[in-house]
């Protein structure tokens, strides 16, 4: 008995692992889509095969990327044909928590005239860089002030005679 118990369980794990691998990888097939592209700052984190999400709904997936010109990222996005995107659609590299993965969210506008295969998003928004912002929160914004040359390092801003006290206080009347 057992032993059918322990069958049993395996086998609905199994199950269960085959399900949440096939939902985590659904594609559109590539005769489905259209090729459009978005040039970003920074790609950082986004990998080719990520989900394009609108409204949270899977509608694409990012295809190659590489470097343009001007050291640009420029993302080839396969989206499904039926779509008619605006050309004022906004497209933003988003995260899935702190540490999850990267994905394309497109955000739709209102222009009636709409994006052709080919054509590229222009209004677009790089991913978020935790590592730098961890780092700067850490070690904090560091600028690179110069003291005058005759000045310590470490000596106040105003000297203590030129500092504001009860006796050296300009008064407030005119």
């Amino acid at each position: 008995m057992e032993r059918a118990v322990g069958l049993f369980v395996t086998a609905g794990l199994a199950c269960l692992a085959y399900f949440a691998f096939q939902l985590g990888s659904t594609t559109i097939p590539q005769s489905q889509t259209v090729l459009l592209l978005a040039r970003f700052t920074s790609a950082a984190g986004l990998n080719s095969g990520a989900q394009i999400l609108i409204a949270g709904v899977p509608v694409g997936t990012v295809g190659p990327m590489r470097l343009d010109n001007n050291f640009y990222a420029l993302v080839e996005l396969h989206v499904r044909k039926d779509l008619a995107l605006p050309i004022d659609t906004v497209a933003a590299i988003r995260g899935r928590g702190l540490l999850g993965d990267k994905y394309v969210a497109l955000t739709p506008g209102a222009e009636d005239k709409t994006l052709a295969a080919g054509d590229r998003i222009t209004d677009t928004e790089s991913a978020l860089d935790i590592e730098s912002l961890l780092s700067r929160f850490a070690f904090g914004s560091v600028q690179n002030q110069t003291a005058p040359q005759n000045a310590p390092q470490n000596a106040p801003q105003n000297p203590p005679s030129q500092q504001a006290t009860p006796e050296n206080k300009p008064s407030q009347n005119p």
